[in-house]
Formats: structure tokens, C-alpha cells, sequence
């Protein structure tokens, strides 16, 4: 069972997502946690690693990254719906985070071809290779809704395992994703995510624990914003899959993130695409 700290905190993390554009003080979210504002802010930074400013802030910026990238909405548009009061404060933060303005990351994100081109100028595809993958333990939390929403299922992933102390088990981070977005209305995408956990730790409630089988993948490695992954997956089944004589097996795909965003700029962002083979 969770204990009652894991609970507050799950809700403060729950609230967060949910209110980018509302009140998140110290006072409100303390009052959330149910603990003392002195409490609640060390209990906060001693199980996640991060100060409560920091992760408003990171939480923020990364959605703002993705509303940049997926939508037409203006910048001042975006900075109201993250609850930043003025357009000047929210680029100037976004600067400091990515190294570009709103403005600049969004026009650099539509310049960059889903494919990419050689020196000599030829198209050179998205690497693909097939290679054996481990069986592998998982420790999750279920997902529905939009996949790039999916950041708050690792948040509450990471708090929990940090929070039992189980950072000498841990392996990779991954994500599962059981719906072609496609083909799947978005409120209804089932998706899970977390972390690999070796055979001696426990998973336990709120946590899944999930088996993923090993042998034969086929591994795109992405490098860029996570926004971009759909491109991705579409030439990973629409192209790649079509002309290279292989057949998926009835498994879900999954995302394998080599480095983490806390501390990557989105175009730095490694992610491995597993495709499970017959």
C-alpha cells in the first residue's frame, strides 16, 4: 500500500497538472498535501529531488513546449493557459529553460524535416536496426488521454519509486503505448508509463507491475522534441516495416528515453522506438 505521504503527494502532483493556469503557491498546495507549509515543501523536494518552484516551473515550460509545437495558439495565449501574468516574464523564462523564445523554438520545430538529410544532401532515413531486447520488468502507472499529456503518469512514477527508496533497483525509463493514435480517438489512448525494476523490488499499489517480453525488435532512435515522435512511428509502420520483410508481433511498441528532459533540451532528447517482431 501507498503510504500517506506517497497519497499527498500524488494529489499535489495530480492538482499541479490539472490548475498550470490557477493558484500553486505554497499555501494552496501545502493546504492540497494536507501537511504544514515547512513540512510539505521538505517532504516535496526530499522525495522528488526538485524544489517545489523548480517542478511548477518544469511542468509548465514543458507543456508550453508542446502547445508551441502541436497547436496555432498564440504565445500570449499559451503563457495565460500556464499561468504566467504577461507574455515578457513567460519568454524570458522559456529562453532560460530551451535557449530560444516561444517564438524561435516553435519556427525551428516546423524547419526540421521528419526526415532527416545526409552531408551530399541525399535523404538518409531514421536509423532503424533490428537487434534482441531483454526481457524486462516494469513498475507503471496507467495512462488515458493524449499521449503527450503522459508527463504527469512519469511524474507520479518517479515520486513513487524515489519516495520507497528504490533508486538502486532502477534501470530505464520506458513508456507503453497500446493505441495507434491514428486510428484512436484521443480521451481513449491507453498508454503506461515508468521505470524497469530488477527481481528483488517490490511494486506495489499505486504501482503495475508489467512484463515485457524480449527477443527480436525493430529500434528507431529518434533525437529531438518528444512532440516530434509521431513523425516517427510513421515512417517506422508506414515505410520502414513495408520494405524490410518483417512483421510486428501483437505486442505493444515501446519508448525507451535515453536521457531525461529535467536536464536535455528538447532537440537533444535520445528516444528509442521498440517494435516487437515475430
Amino acid at each position: 500500500m501507498a503510504n500517506d505521504y506517497e497519497k499527498r503527494l500524488l494529489r499535489v502532483l495530480d492538482y499541479v497538472y490539472d490548475n498550470l493556469d490557477g493558484d500553486l503557491s505554497l499555501d494552496t498546495l501545502a493546504d492540497v498535501a494536507a501537511l504544514s507549509r515547512f513540512h510539505f515543501h521538505r517532504v516535496f523536494t526530499a522525495v522528488t529531488g526538485e524544489t517545489l518552484a523548480y517542478f511548477i516551473r518544469r511542468v509548465r515550460l514543458h507543456r508550453a513546449g508542446l502547445e508551441l509545437v502541436t497547436t496555432d495558439a498564440p504565445v500570449a495565449e499559451i503563457a495565460a493557459h500556464m499561468g504566467y501574468d504577461n507574455t515578457r516574464s513567460f519568454s524570458r523564462a522559456f529562453r532560460d529553460a530551451f535557449g530560444r523564445t516561444p517564438s524561435e523554438f516553435r519556427e525551428h520545430a516546423k524547419t526540421v524535416p521528419p526526415l532527416r538529410l545526409g552531408s551530399s544532401g541525399e535523404k538518409q532515413m531514421y536509423d532503424v536496426k533490428i537487434e534482441d531486447q531483454p526481457d524486462r520488468r516494469l513498475a507503471v502507472i496507467e495512462h488515458r488521454g493524449p499521449y503527450l499529456n503522459i508527463g504527469a503518469a512519469f511524474d507520479k512514477a518517479g515520486s513513487t519509486v524515489m519516495a520507497r527508496g528504490m533508486g538502486p533497483h532502477l534501470g530505464a525509463m520506458l513508456g507503453l503505448y497500446f493505441d495507434d493514435p491514428e486510428n484512436v480517438p484521443p480521451d481513449e489512448l491507453r498508454a503506461a508509463a515508468g521505470f524497469e525494476l530488477d527481481e528483488t523490488a517490490e511494486i506495489a499499489p499505486p504501482l503495475e507491475e508489467v512484463r515485457i517480453k524480449g527477443g527480436k525488435h525493430a529500434i528507431l532512435t529518434y533525437t529531438g522534441p518528444y512532440a516530434g515522435l509521431s513523425e516517427a512511428y510513421r515512417y517506422l509502420f508506414g515505410e520502414w516495416l513495408g520494405v524490410s520483410g518483417e512483421m510486428p508481433r501483437e505486442e505493444p511498441p515501446f519508448e525507451l528515453y535515453v536521457n531525461n528532459p529535467m536536464d536535455t533540451a528538447p532537440e537533444d532528447l535520445v528516444t528509442l522506438i521498440g517494435v516487437p517482431l515475430k
